[in-house]
């Protein structure tokens, strides 16, 4: 009989005293899963297919904080998609749901042989697990995937490890897309990640700048730790009713005296009130970089020319835009 479970469901907690709930016997995929980029999605490929053939459901299982945030706090991570838009990347792949396991002193101690046996087995009950070739876990990162195969196996659960992906010589991981975000290559990121990379942010008041040029903007701040280039992009944006297109600017607005990182999202052929309300923008394509302008009049016309190119580069993109699900906490 299928045990498979109707919505996507997140299941949080210790790693000792996490209750499975619904979730309990699934096939689970194991990782940070930051951005769900191509080489995540052929672990979560790994997963349900294996799922499918056992007639159970599939889930991920990952970790808040990223561990690398536990382990080195004093360096700023550039967080790809964070918990939230992770879960809903997740939610878009087929999984039934998945288990956020909080990252903390007494699970970075757990040895990895503990992990396995009563945390995958003991507590989740696991029919099964998909990670990536280089997946190491435990107390100094002392399990392997050779290990978790060589266990599953004596505990009853098969594992499928994944080989490592490739793209045109890149090597598909998290590091590759912050590179190419640092580097603007908003395209590249794109095949890397499968979609568009994106991001969330309600709307705040600016300083109505872009209103007295003729290019009203949506102003979003960024977290601190956003590694993308400074420069002017061709966006997509969801507003929760309509998918929009437009052209933005990121970064410290130069012409005016250099602030705070900022994105500034001028949607073409829109009127309405968005103060408030989260958006979703998705990277499309490069323009330009942001550079300083002697007068509005300059920056006026630099931002026409923007619109053209991004309206040209957002045609060539078809309908280019991330999936995204609706995770449901339980």
């Amino acid at each position: 009989m299928s045990k498979r479970v109707p919505v996507f469901r997140v299941v949080r907690g210790p790693g000792r005293i996490i209750e499975p709930g619904a979730l309990a016997g699934a096939v689970v995929a194991i990782g940070n899963f930051d951005g769900v980029h191509r080489g995540h999605r052929a672990v979560i490929g790994a997963a349900l297919a294996r799922a499918a053939a056992l007639q159970r459901p599939a889930a991920a299982l990952t970790f808040a904080p990223h561990p690398r945030q536990f382990f080195q706090p004093q360096l700023p991570l550039f967080e790809l998609s964070g918990e939230s838009n992770k879960l809903r990347l997740l939610a878009a792949t087929g999984l039934d749901g998945a288990y956020v396991m909080n990252f903390d002193a007494e699970l970075a101690a757990t040895a990895a042989d503990d992990f396995i046996e009563h945390i995958l087995a003991g507590r989740l009950h696991v029919s099964g697990a998909a990670i990536g070739f280089d997946f190491h876990f435990g107390k100094n990162r002392t399990g392997s995937p050779a290990y978790l195969a060589e266990q599953g196996a004596r505990l009853g659960f098969a594992v499928d490890i994944v080989p490592p992906l490739e793209d045109e010589g890149r090597p598909v991981s998290s590091g590759s897309v912050r590179k190419a975000l640092a580097e603007g290559k908003v395209v590249e990121a794109a095949e890397l990640l499968g979609a568009p990379w994106f991001v969330t942010a309600p709307v705040i008041h600016g300083d109505k700048r872009g209103r007295l040029l003729g290019f009203p903007t949506a102003n979003l701040q960024l977290p601190p730790t956003c590694g993308l280039k400074h420069g002017i992009y061709a966006v997509r944006v969801d507003a929760g009713d309509k998918i929009l297109d437009g052209v933005a600017s990121y970064g410290r607005r130069p012409t005016f005296g250099d602030g705070a990182p900022l994105l500034e999202v001028y949607l073409f052929d829109f009127e309405g009130d968005l103060y408030g309300q989260a958006l979703d923008v998705a990277f499309i394509g490069w323009i330009r970089h942001e550079q300083k302008f002697d007068g509005v009049e300059a920056l006026r016309r630099a931002i026409m020319a923007d619109v053209v190119q991004a309206r040209d580069a957002l045609r060539r993109a078809g309908g280019a835009f991330p999936a995204l699900g609706e995770p449901k906490n339980t």
